[in-house]
């Protein structure tokens, strides 16, 4: 079975380095794949990273995550599909868990569970987060650090909405779900290995920016109006 890993980029010179290190490394064990970086028009050295490293490479313009996914969606070749953030990095074993599960023809596809490199050094950041965390379970909110699913099951869906600007991903497992239940089938959380992506977010939000741009009541609210999420493109924590 063959494996695509799809890295959506935009001005990530100083992560990309690790992450794509870590997925070179975890697919020695895998005999047949290929990684892709999408660039979503870099003005930094995301595209030289990438470049060194071997990967393909392909540009969207498109200024919306979800366009930035599909292109590499729309490019990987692979019978199972992996999104994974440009700065999240990869545990052994990963990849191999994730085509354990995908060798069951019921399984639709699912994501990993996320570990943060470091703990947010404010309290009140800490409990949102635990928070987050806690309700992303109950209402199934699985987010795309690390997402995977089958190529019939990107096309069948459509892959990510375009015209969602922040929590696309989640949307997109909410469709997996729905997509599995309609074929008797099932999607997976992978708890073990996990990720470990980039708490710079947690880090260097202040409190109004932090409840504005990553509470669950406004993302759904607001995921389809690009003016709300002007400053998340624009002004990108890096």
């Amino acid at each position: 079975m063959q494996l695509s890993v799809v890295i959506p980029a935009y001005n990530e010179e100083d992560y990309l380095g690790p992450t794509v290190e870590s997925v070179v490394a975890a697919l020695g064990s895998i005999d047949r794949s290929e990684w892709i970086v999408v660039d979503n028009e870099s003005t930094d050295r995301t595209v030289e990273v990438a470049k060194s490293f071997g990967a393909a490479i392909i540009t969207e313009s498109k200024r919306s995550i979800g366009a930035v996914r599909n292109a590499g969606g729309r490019a990987a070749t692979g019978e199972v599909i992996v999104f994974l953030d440009a700065d999240t990095r990869v545990r052994p074993g990963v990849f191999d868990r994730i085509l354990e599960e995908m060798s069951d023809p019921a399984c639709v596809g699912g994501s990993v569970a996320v570990e943060y490199d470091t703990a947010p050094s404010r309290w009140w950041v800490r409990y949102y987060v635990a928070m987050f965390q806690f309700w992303g379970k109950v209402l199934r909110m699985r987010q795309g650090a690390a997402q995977f699913c089958r190529r019939s099951a990107f096309e069948q869906t459509g892959g990510c909405d375009p015209t969602i600007f922040v929590g696309e991903d989640i949307e997109f497992h909410w469709r997996l779900d729905k997509l599995a239940k309609s074929l008797g089938g099932r999607t997976v959380f992978i708890e073990s290995p996990r990720v470990i992506t980039s708490s710079r977010r947690w880090d260097k939000m202040g409190l109004i920016p932090l409840l504005f741009f990553s509470h669950p009541v406004t993302i759904l609210i607001g995921w389809r109006r690009p003016a709300f999420w002007k400053a998340w493109y624009e002004n990108a924590i890096r």
